[in-house]
C-alpha cells in the first residue's frame, strides 16, 4: 500500500511536468521538444533568485511565474508561431533547435555542477495518515498537480479567454473573422504553460538534484504522461502521470534497478491497449 500510495505522489510530479506540454499541444498542436529543459530553466531562474535576493523557494516562484509568462509570450509570439501549419515537421526542428541552445547556455551559465535548491523542515517533514507516513513534500506536489489542473479546466470552460482558447483550437481561421487573434491567443496559451513549468520547477529543484542536462529526461516523462492519457486531455494527462509513477515506485520495490524500465513499460502497455491513450479527445 506504502509502495503504491508513494507512486500516486510521485505520478503528481510527472502531471506538473506534462500539464503545460499538454495545454500547448491541445490548443495549437504544437509539440515543444524543448519543455524539459524550459523546466530546468525554470528551475535555474529560481535558484538564482534564491541566491540573489535570499528568498525562500516558494516565494521566488511568485516572482519567476510571470517572469515565465513572458518568456512564453514572446517565444510563441516572434518564433514558435512562426512554424505552426499542417507541416509538423518544422515545430519539432525549431524546438529540437531551441532545447539544444537552452541546454548549452545552462551549461555556459552554471556549469554541469548538479544543483538543487535549498530545504527546509518542510522538505523533510511527513504526516502520518493511518498505518502510512507521508512526505509533505511529495503531498504538496500532488495536490498542486490537482491544483493546477482544475485551474486549467476552470480557465478552459468558464471564461472568455478559455472560449478564445476553444475556438481558436478548432478553427483559427474562423476564430479570426470574430475578431480573435490566433497569434496572440496561441503565445498567451504558451506564456500560461510556462507559469505551469516554473511550478514543476520548483518541485523538481526541491525534490532532486538537477543539471543542464536533465532536460530530456523530464521531457520523456512529459511526454509518457500526456500520451497515456490521451493527446489533450488534461486530467488524462494526472492519470498518465498516476500511472507511470505508481510503476515506477513498484519496479523499484521489486528491484532498484527497474524503477525508470517499469514505467517505460507500464507507457508501452497502455498504448498495446489503448494506441490513443485512455481518454482521447473526440476530435482528434
Amino acid at each position: 500500500m506504502d509502495t503504491i500510495v508513494q507512486g500516486v505522489l510521485l505520478g503528481g510530479l510527472y502531471a506538473l511536468f506534462a500539464a503545460g506540454l499538454s495545454l500547448v499541444f491541445g490548443i495549437m498542436r504544437l509539440v515543444n521538444l524543448a519543455h524539459g529543459d524550459l523546466i530546468v530553466m525554470g528551475a535555474y531562474l529560481i535558484l538564482v533568485l534564491v541566491t540573489l535576493l535570499g528568498l525562500s523557494p516558494f516565494i521566488a516562484l511568485l516572482v519567476a511565474m510571470p517572469v515565465m509568462f513572458a518568456v512564453g509570450w514572446v517565444l510563441q509570439k516572434f518564433l514558435l508561431n512562426r512554424t505552426l501549419g499542417d507541416d509538423i515537421l518544422p515545430p519539432l526542428l525549431v524546438t529540437f533547435g531551441l532545447s539544444i541552445v537552452l541546454q548549452n547556455a545552462l551549461l555556459e551559465g552554471f556549469s554541469a555542477d548538479s544543483q538543487r535548491l535549498p530545504t527546509d523542515a518542510l522538505t523533510t517533514a511527513s504526516v502520518s495518515v493511518g498505518p502510512l507516513n507521508l512526505g509533505v513534500m511529495p503531498l504538496l506536489t500532488f495536490v498542486s498537480a490537482i491544483a493546477v489542473i482544475v485551474g486549467l479546466n476552470q480557465l478552459f470552460y468558464r471564461t472568455s479567454l478559455g472560449r478564445a482558447f476553444r475556438a481558436t483550437s478548432d478553427d483559427p481561421v474562423t476564430a479570426s473573422l470574430m475578431g480573435i487573434k490566433p497569434t496572440n491567443i496561441f503565445a498567451t496559451a504558451t506564456g500560461i504553460a510556462l507559469v505551469i513549468v516554473a511550478i514543476a520547477a520548483l518541485y523538481l529543484g526541491l525534490r532532486a538534484n538537477f543539471d543542464p542536462n536533465v532536460g530530456p529526461a523530464r521531457l520523456i516523462y512529459a511526454f509518457e504522461a500526456v500520451i497515456i492519457g490521451g493527446l489533450g486531455s488534461l486530467w488524462g494527462t494526472l492519470v498518465g502521470g498516476i500511472i507511470i509513477g505508481v510503476a515506477q515506485t513498484v519496479g523499484a520495490a521489486l528491484n532498484p534497478e527497474w524503477q525508470i524500465l517499469a514505467g517505460h513499460l507500464a507507457f508501452l502497455a497502455v498504448l498495446l491497449v489503448r494506441p490513443r491513450g485512455l481518454f482521447p479527445r473526440a476530435n482528434d
